[in-house]
């Protein structure tokens, strides 16, 4: 859910910022001289509003000097709303900045975006970048959106705790089980989650048990109103995610995300499910005491997907210079414009090109490089892989679910409902 960049505190250990892959920057065409000569004007329209990612990507454009570029910055929500105006209109801007995901290939599959195939083959700007990402960037076959930075979600815990309770990482869902049943034993709340103010955490674990479970490419297909959340796969989630009720921090139903992490620094609680952005909320004093897992395995044989927010760019169908919006959008996913889009705007986020240098990276950074390199498949979020309408369904349902799990059938009735009318079928 969280989209903002990613605090540094503590988490790029010694690399001067240059921390991950540059966050969505935008450029489009704009001019209106209708030439698509390599001299005509690029416009790119940026959501990127806060202070240091907006100079941050405007220090990045001013050093693509190969065809005059203007840079428009909105803010996020104006953007949003105006997004399919901006991709839909007689004289669209070339590129823009958001997220990959359903909102990308809905757009795709409206005609909306620009065929960026080739920066994906042969010496494309793209080449490089994982399988996964290449399959996220993807809709009909074609590639459609230039990822320039990622992060990943894990089990986070404190390392000190675990050898003080005598646990190893788990690595199968029985391995998970015991280590919540042993912590729990210890005096502590194996888990900490913070459902409060920001109810969408409760997604996290939702998330995860259904790729698990069932896999990315059902997850995704739930997320677009092609299955029920009544349905029999979903119930096998939620018993799975009931099997976890008892070692949850009860407490978390009145905190934040923020606050859920106080009792995993204080050692009240084992641990947290929860985005890489836990680093800016972690006293500085347990930063260097902080790791994470993978999410255990369940199914063997489901291919391991990994949640992943990305961000990056496409390009308007409708650009009057798209061979131009193509080669900004090169330059914008190039190795050097990642690592100077980060290092300015002070994010935490990881690089999508494996070019970048992360020999510098602190090991947390590097293992959440690994994991997400090694995936099979990734996904964003749950709101990212439908809608901030349907993620208040889920919100309702998984905050009244972690009250009462034993009206799970009739909760998950509600949803089904509830998600019909959102997704219109």
């Amino acid at each position: 859910m969280i989209s903002a960049p990613l605090s540094r505190r503590g988490f790029l250990a010694g690399i001067g910022g240059i921390g991950a892959a540059g966050l969505l920057g935008a450029c489009a065409t704009g001019s209106d001289s209708g030439s698509s000569a390599a001299s005509s004007t690029l416009t790119l329209q940026s959501s990127l509003s806060d202070p240091d990612p907006k100079a941050a990507l405007t220090k990045v454009v001013e050093g693509y000097t190969k065809t005059k570029t203007t840079l428009n910055t909105i803010a996020i929500e104006t953007f949003r709303a105006q997004l399919p105006t901006y991709l839909n209109s007689g004289n669209p801007p070339d590129v823009l900045t958001w997220y990959a995901g359903s909102v990308a290939r809905d757009y795709a599959s409206k005609g909306f975006l620009l065929d960026v195939s080739d920066m994906w083959t042969g010496n494309g700007a793209c080449a490089n970048f994982s399988p996964a990402l290449k399959e996220l960037s993807t809709a009909n076959g074609k590639q459609i959106f230039v990822p320039t930075n990622y992060y990943w979600w894990g089990v986070f815990y404190r390392k000190s705790m675990f050898q003080q309770w005598g646990v190893q990482v788990p690595t199968t869902w029985d391995e998970f089980i015991t280590v919540c049943k042993t912590i729990k034993s210890k005096g502590a709340a194996p888990i900490t989650m913070g459902t409060g103010s920001t109810a969408w955490v409760a997604s996290g674990w939702f998330d995860y048990l259904n790729l698990r479970i069932n896999g990315a490419e059902f997850h995704r297909d739930l997320l677009a109103g092609k299955h029920p959340f009544d349905g029999p796969e979903v119930k096998a989630v939620m018993d799975h995610y009931k099997q976890l009720l008892e070692f949850i921090d009860p407490k978390g139903r009145s905190y934040s995300w923020q606050d859920a992490v106080t009792p995993l620094a204080s050692k009240k609680a084992g641990m947290y499910l929860i985005g890489a952005f836990i680093t800016s909320a972690v006293p500085a004093d347990v930063v260097d005491d902080l790791d994470f897992f993978q999410v255990p395995i369940i199914d063997p044989s489901v291919p391991v997907a990994e949640e992943a927010p990305t961000d990056g760019y496409f390009a308007s169908a409708k650009s009057k210079n798209p061979a131009g919006a193509k080669d900004l959008l090169s330059y914008l996913a190039s190795a050097p414009a990642q690592q100077q889009f980060i290092q300015l705007a002070k994010s935490s986020n990881l690089p999508t090109s494996t070019q970048v240098d992360t020999s510098t990276f602190s090991p947390l950074v590097q293992k959440g490089i690994k994991m997400l390199g090694e995936a099979k498949g990734l996904t964003q979020f749950f709101n990212r892989d439908s809608s901030d309408e349907l993620q208040t369904t889920a919100d309702t349902a998984l905050t009244k679910f972690l009250d009462k799990p034993g009206d799970v059938n009739a909760i998950l009735t509600e949803w089904q409902a509830s998600a019909k009318k959102v997704l219109g079928s």
